[in-house]
């Protein structure tokens, strides 16, 4: 259903940037107390460079069309990576793009022999991301209590991980 390929310049359009600015779309993400235009993320793009750490663009496999983004933020020293996701195209939305993409993503950095824990977060209301990270068979490790506040209401992050080498 998906590709994943490195996030470049080029991917930073205005469709993209309307994502970043949609609250729909960042409605769980702390991207949404933000007002985003291309040189800010021109700016976060380059905050990859010279790391460990992966920026992807999240392609849909049958036209190549841009459908979201995901990040992976390695510790070498520690053999961790905190996965996140995007899916910014609200016309994909309930038909398993997200999954497959971080399945695809999981699958990969499972695979590496300098990965031995994978993890993520996501608020506790966020149902659909908890329930992705359940299918790809991360188990719920931690909660911080009332970390948040989403529309009004205080929202415990929860933590998933995954160990990949048992």
């Amino acid at each position: 259903m998906v590709s994943l390929r490195p996030f470049g310049p080029d991917d930073i359009t205005e469709q993209y940037i309307g994502w970043l600015n949609d609250p729909r779309v960042v409605r769980f993400s702390n991207q949404r107390f933000r007002r985003h235009n291309a040189e800010s993320c021109v700016a976060y793009l380059s905050s990859f460079e010279g790391t460990a750490n992966l920026f992807l663009s999240m392609r849909r496999r049958q036209d190549d069309a841009p459908i979201g983004t995901m990040t992976a933020y390695v510790n070498v020293h520690h053999q961790t990576v905190d996965v996140g996701i995007m899916v910014g195209a609200p016309e994909v939305w309930g038909q398993g793009y997200g999954q497959d993409a971080w399945d695809l993503l999981l699958t990969w950095l499972a695979s590496r022999s300098d990965i031995r824990k994978i993890t993520a977060g996501t608020l506790d209301c966020n149902i659909g991301m908890q329930k992705l990270m359940q299918r790809s068979g991360m188990e719920l490790e931690a909660r911080r209590v009332a970390q948040e506040i989403v529309e009004g209401q205080p929202q415990d992050i929860v933590y998933y991980a995954r160990f990949t080498h048992q």
